[in-house]
């Protein structure tokens, strides 16, 4: 029997061996190693943005906190100024993120001439308020998801088209290099996909937590984790695919009845599925993510957020008995790339139309999902013409246990 530390140590001489095939590796080389292979994948060569954007916060909560260093590290985008109910609070993100203005009123920071964009960090009760007054006045928008329903982003999106500025959720993995590798290689290495299989799930007990409190986030956990399940299905289903019916089933925690975990299916025009499962009472992280089709299945571990060190961009694709590993070398965060391609978008109406098309359909598959039914608005509809009561019952956040089905 092999001791543990012989084992140890003959793990360690195989990963240092990986390591050094994988630093020796040009892009595109296919190596053997482990009984599977490895690809080393050339970075994003895109050109920069032509231009900088000056960013202004609204908020200062933990989110933004982690944003405004992307946004100073980002090509083509520079903090400006950030906002919040407390001029303290302003003044002492402002000091820590390098930012030249503190405003305590977004009211005001959105009509100067200090910012030309906004990104709005706050709380899914208030973005559209804020949203389109911001578009109002000129500023491009980057808002925080989910949105309060498909009618209010786009009365943002409108709002923004009117006017002539830009606008993007903030939705970070799409902007990954592996994200756009594998859906401008999709036909290679899966074929057009018949089922995305995803769950986002972490723990989270504290119920004073902003995510657990209905008035502010009145999706819960399936506006929160649940929006990366949707996505995934925007980003990796066929673009010509349209939503036939969604059934889901949630749980909620009894101190402020907020939605701590659900899963469901969608069904597609095409035959194909979409099945997720998201929630806040997980014991540990998960974020996978499976694409199967015809001709292979790719999967990640990681598809929300790169946690590994370095945080190098993976996913392993299976044919048959063959697997391979693809490994694209750390260059930025996903979210620096989001700011960099928000300002790319600036230049480029047809990044525009993706976004907000990205970002709609994204909010409907949710809206779907949280009513359990295929028609949201003719079910709506129907609720309030016959039983206005239960109207009330089963509006954003506070949706049924159980599918709903309203039948013929």
């Amino acid at each position: 029997m092999t001791s543990k530390s012989e084992s140890e140590k003959r793990a360690n001489a195989v990963d240092s061996q990986r390591r050094k095939l994988l630093e020796a590796a040009g892009a595109g080389v296919v190596l053997a190693s482990l009984g599977a292979s490895v690809t080393a994948c050339a970075d994003d060569d895109r050109p920069a943005p032509a231009q900088t954007i000056r960013w202004g916060v609204i908020g200062t909560g933990g989110i933004a906190n982690r944003m405004a260093p992307r946004i100073n590290e980002a090509a083509g985008a520079k903090l400006a100024a950030v906002s919040s109910r407390r001029m303290s609070s302003a003044k002492e993100f402002a000091d820590k993120h390098g930012a030249a203005h503190a405003f305590d009123d977004w009211k005001a920071m959105i009509t100067s001439d200090v910012i030309d964009a906004v990104y709005i960090a706050t709380p899914t009760s208030v973005r559209e308020e804020i949203g389109v007054a911001a578009a109002g006045a000129g500023k491009h928008v980057l808002g925080e998801k989910p949105f309060a329903s498909l009618e209010s982003l786009q009365r943002i999106t409108a709002a923004c088209a009117e006017n002539g500025v830009g606008f993007m959720d903030g939705t970070h993995f799409p902007h990954l290099f592996r994200t756009r590798k594998i859906r401008e290689d999709m036909a290679e290495l899966a074929g057009r996909p018949w089922s995305v299989a995803s769950a986002f799930q972490f723990g989270l007990s504290n119920t004073s937590n902003i995510r657990l409190r209905p008035d502010l986030e009145p999706y819960g956990a399936i506006g929160d984790t649940g929006w990366y399940n949707m996505r995934a299905a925007v980003e990796f289903l066929p673009e010509d695919v349209e939503l036939v019916s969604s059934d889901a089933y949630l749980q909620r925690e009894s101190v402020n009845n907020a939605v701590i975990c659900a899963s469901g299916v969608m069904h597609f025009s095409d035959g194909s599925t979409s099945t997720w499962n998201c929630g806040f009472n997980s014991g540990g992280l998960v974020q996978d993510l499976r694409i199967t089709g015809p001709g292979g299945v790719i999967w990640m571990s990681d598809f929300v957020t790169i946690r590994n060190a370095p945080p190098n961009e993976r996913f392993r694709h299976q044919k048959g008995g063959r697997s391979e590993e693809t490994e694209i070398p750390f260059s930025r965060q996903a979210a620096t790339s989001m700011f960099e391609d928000f300002a790319r978008m600036v230049d480029d109406p047809g990044m525009f139309e993706a976004s907000v098309h990205a970002s709609e359909r994204t909010q409907a598959w949710l809206d779907a999902w949280v009513l359990g039914v295929d028609d949201r608005q003719g079910y709506l509809a129907k609720l309030v013409a016959e039983e206005p009561e239960v109207w009330q019952r089963l509006a954003p956040g506070d949706a049924p246990a159980h599918p709903v089905n309203y039948g013929s």
